[in-house]
């Protein structure tokens, strides 16, 4: 395993260095800040601001990245969401839509402040469930200039209708049903239950095959953190179900969208319909023979030359 726990070593072109600051609930989040080897203090670099997958840290795709992204002249900053990872009450594993979007508009206020950063520069890649959390945090905040997804979820649209919009009433209803029971259990513990992990110590790669692929990097050395678990508290699921992340996508119209996806992934649908629900200017680029996980780590398929060809475009506009 790399030293420190990230997936992947550092470039020696860049620098990263720790940062923490305070959401508008009063949470820290612990964060990095990746910058170009030759990085000046006195000059104005354009920023990105890298979401992880639900469930990950920053140690893992958010900084691979911001390796990549730092060597080609940005500045970067990655974080972990509040109540998971290194941030605080990291432990506690809660998650909510208002949280995860709270997270992206704390980084751009703390980015955004930095004397070296050029505040008309600042993007936002989401990647995996990140990505709708990214784009919600631009529906309603124009300092953020442009935003880019890999392999996005949609956290709020599956917990309320189920991985390919298969969920039933009947079955809404039975899961509504058991949180609010457990909700009972865990007030009377203190202890809140979570959910099963998203991503299997085990598995039958034909019977589960997006657990197979959740489960070759969160679960093997790959990509394993000790505070990436792929869990949430059960009770969590309440606030997704209630709350929509990607409705009135219609307010970025003017502000550049760049969805990418694997042609072979399971999550293609999310991208591809917010592709149609989003205004222009937008664009669905397709990364020949790759899944949903080959964009968080792999360096052979995540098209980091058509990020910075985007961003560059969107920042000189």
């Amino acid at each position: 395993m790399p030293k420190d726990n990230y997936i992947f070593d550092l470039s020696e072109n860049v620098t990263r260095a720790p940062a923490s600051f305070e959401t508008r609930f009063g949470v820290t989040l612990s964060a990095d800040i990746y910058t170009p080897a030759d990085f000046d203090q006195t000059a104005r670099y354009p920023a990105l601001i890298v979401g992880a997958p639900y469930g990950g840290v920053k140690e893992q795709g958010p900084g691979v990245y911001a390796n990549q992204l730092a060597q080609m002249g940005y500045v970067v900053l990655t974080f972990d969401p509040a109540w998971n990872g290194a941030s605080e009450g990291g432990t506690k594993h809660l998650s909510s839509p208002d949280q995860m979007v709270e997270d992206f508009l704390a980084c751009v206020d703390y980015i955004g402040t930095r004397p070296y950063v050029d505040r008309d520069k600042i993007g936002v890649i989401g990647i995996c469930g990140s990505g709708g959390f990214a784009l919600s945090a631009a529906k309603v905040d124009p300092r953020i200039k442009a935003v880019a997804t890999a392999s996005m979820y949609d956290i709020s649209r599956m917990q309320k209708n189920g991985f390919g919009d298969s969920m039933s009433d009947d079955d809404r209803l039975a899961t509504l049903k058991t949180i609010a029971e457990q909700r009972w259990a865990d007030y009377e513990s203190g202890d809140p239950v979570l959910t099963g992990r998203g991503a299997p110590l085990t598995w039958d790669a034909e019977e589960n095959p997006v657990g197979a692929e959740f489960g070759e990097f969160y679960s093997r050395p790959r990509g394993y953190h000790h505070r990436a678990i792929a869990q949430f508290t059960m009770s969590s699921t309440q606030s997704w179900m209630n709350f929509a992340l990607l409705d009135d996508l219609e307010w970025l119209a003017g502000r550049p969208i760049l969805l990418i996806m694997g042609d072979g992934a399971h999550s293609r649908y999310f991208s591809e319909d917010v592709y149609e629900a989003a205004p222009q200017p937008k664009e669905l680029f397709i990364v020949e023979d790759a899944n949903h996980v080959d964009l968080y780590d792999k360096l052979d398929k995540i098209p980091f030359e058509k990020l910075n060809a985007f961003f560059t475009k969107a920042f000189a506009g």
